[in-house]
C-alpha cells in the first residue's frame, strides 16, 4: 500500500524559509506526478506545486519564485524548498501521489495523500 509521510513543517516570521519533505513508499513515481497542497483553515484544499520524474515542474502563481519543488529519485522523496515566506502561507501542506492520470493541478488526479504537516507564518 502506497503510504506518503510528510515532515519538516513548523513556525517561522515572515521573510523567512522552510523546507519541507514527502517520503513515499511502495509508490512508482516514474512518469506520475507528485504534488504539493495546501489548506488553511476555512478553506479549500489549494494547489502549490508538481513535478513529474525530477524533469517537469510547475507552480502556482501564488508561490512562483518563491518555493521550489525537487525530486531525489533513490529516496522516492518529494521536497518543497519555500522562501520569503508570507502569513498567507500559513496552512497544512499536504502531498500528493498520482497514479491515475490527469491534470497536475487538480486535486482529483492524485490517488494517494499523507497526513500533512503544519507551516505557520507569523507577521
Amino acid at each position: 500500500q502506497v503510504q506518503l509521510v510528510e515532515s519538516g513543517g513548523g513556525s517561522v516570521q515572515a521573510g523567512g524559509s522552510m523546507n519541507l519533505s514527502c517520503a513515499a513508499s511502495k509508490f512508482n513515481y516514474r512518469n506520475s506526478w507528485m504534488a504539493w497542497f495546501r489548506q488553511a483553515p476555512g478553506k479549500e484544499r489549494e494547489w502549490v506545486a508538481s513535478i513529474m520524474t525530477n524533469v517537469f515542474t510547475y507552480y502556482a502563481d501564488s508561490v512562483q519564485g518563491r518555493f521550489t519543488i525537487s525530486q531525489d529519485t533513490a529516496k522516492n522523496t518529494v521536497y518543497l524548498q519555500m522562501t520569503s515566506l508570507k502569513p498567507e502561507d500559513t496552512a497544512l501542506y499536504y502531498c500528493g501521489a498520482e497514479a491515475k492520470g490527469g491534470t497536475y493541478d487538480h486535486t482529483s488526479t492524485y490517488n494517494f495523500w499523507g497526513k500533512g504537516t503544519q507551516a505557520t507564518v507569523s507577521s
